[in-house]
């Protein structure tokens, strides 16, 4: 085993290799993920199918995948395997990298890379990594080709605009510019213990769950209850009949102040905000099985005071349209009692990326209120639908 320093390389001559991310799991410290970039010689991929990660874990050609993490005593571990003898003659370099979801590299400990010949097992190269700091993305290494072989080569070098930032840089498609920093999580005061009705206008929880068509609200109290402090969004599709393929589609919150500025973001690639208040609790990559496809936790009690709107989406990564997909919902659960509040099924679909699905409103009274919208647009990441989503709200 050969220990590295930042910037060192080694000759490869192994025929597969596994890369192995570890770091010390403590309470409060950021969840990592490793994730690879297949590059042409000019640096950059040839398309997004060139990065492979949770969201993608199996490259098409077979010869890169993300098997997965594994927690061993006070560590975990996160794997890419590489089989560098049937490696497409197009591609010359492999990026391997980690990024950090709820916090940055600096906040991560004993964060360590070892590569190993995935035939014998044998640990090939150690690189321990001590001088991370305010990155949210680290490129950790790469493999390249030289003389008709590979290298190793240690990098240590990171993106204080995280997992988006390291993808746009190599040639990667996120469709939007870096979202602004979030607000910082205040302490908010402490809900009435009860509420009062709506007017009478704006249906309420009196009679139970309540099933919105488009544009139409409900007010999300129920009269003499005590106000709700935690509720699930869920929300899930189906590939259409005939489309014979996966849909991997991507479920997303956006928070905006009273303003219409954006202040957060939950998404695939940023699973938690304002200290966990909304969290993403996971991908689903092909639209298949029952009920809820994702969901996303809001913890009402915690969220900034600032927040006025959040607003949910589901994307299409990969470019899939929505006339492509059938079926798709969202269902607003009572996340203390389980119980289905309110739910909204999307009727119609139209060939874009993207759909902002509904939007939960605080009130004047402290309340909040749900609104169904299935507005359509054309984009692929739950950032590009900060503009429409800020329209949307500016239109009222």
């Amino acid at each position: 085993m050969t220990l590295l320093s930042k910037g060192a390389n080694i000759t490869v001559t192994a025929a597969s290799v596994r890369v192995l991310l570890s770091w010390e799991t403590r309470p409060g410290t950021p969840d990592v993920d490793v994730l690879a970039l297949l590059l042409t010689e000019a640096g950059r991929v040839r398309s997004d199918a060139d990065m492979v990660f949770y969201n993608e874990p199996r490259h098409a050609s077979g010869t890169v995948r993300a098997t997965g993490k594994q927690k061993v005593g006070p560590s975990t571990t996160d794997t890419v395997e590489v089989d560098l003898s049937a490696i497409e003659p197009g591609v010359h370099r492999i990026v391997l990298a980690g990024s950090a979801d709820g916090g940055s590299f600096g906040a991560v400990r004993n964060l360590e890379l070892r590569l190993m010949d995935s035939a014998t097992g044998t640990e090939l190269a150690r690189f321990p990594m001590t001088d991370a700091d305010t990155e949210t993305a680290f490129i950790v290494g790469e493999l390249y080709r030289r003389a008709g072989g590979w290298k190793f080569r240690t990098v240590g070098q990171g993106y204080a605009s995280g997992l988006a930032g390291l993808a746009t840089d190599f040639g990667i498609t996120v469709d939007d510019a870096p979202v602004a920093a979030s607000a910082p999580t205040q302490t908010p005061t402490q809900a009435p213990a009860r509420v009062s009705p709506p007017p009478k206008s704006v249906v309420n929880l009196d009679k139970g769950r309540v099933n919105l068509r488009k544009n139409e609200r409900v007010s999300l109290v129920k009269t003499g209850a005590p106000a709700l402090t935690r509720v699930r969004m869920g929300l899930g599709w189906d590939p259409a009949p005939g489309v014979g393929q996966n849909i991997d589609l991507d479920a997303s919150v956006l928070a905006f102040d009273a303003k219409h500025k954006q202040l957060g973001i939950a998404w695939f690639m940023h699973l938690t905000e304002f200290g966990g208040a909304l969290t993403h609790t996971g991908d689903n990559l092909d639209g298949e099985g029952e009920g809820d496809d994702e969901q996303i936790a809001i913890d009402l009690a915690r969220l900034p005071t600032a927040v006025s709107s959040l607003v949910f989406t589901i994307n299409s990564f990969r470019g899939h349209k929505f006339t492509e997909i059938s079926r798709a919902f969202c269902r607003l659960v009572d996340d203390t009692s389980g119980a289905e509040l309110v739910r909204f099924d999307l009727s119609d679909s139209q060939p874009r990326t993207g759909v902002i699905m509904s939007v939960i409103s605080r009130e004047s009274s402290g309340s909040w209120q749900m609104r169904a919208i299935g507005e359509f647009h054309d984009a692929k990441t739950a950032r590009a639908m900060a503009g429409p989503a800020e329209q949307l709200l500016a239109r009222g």
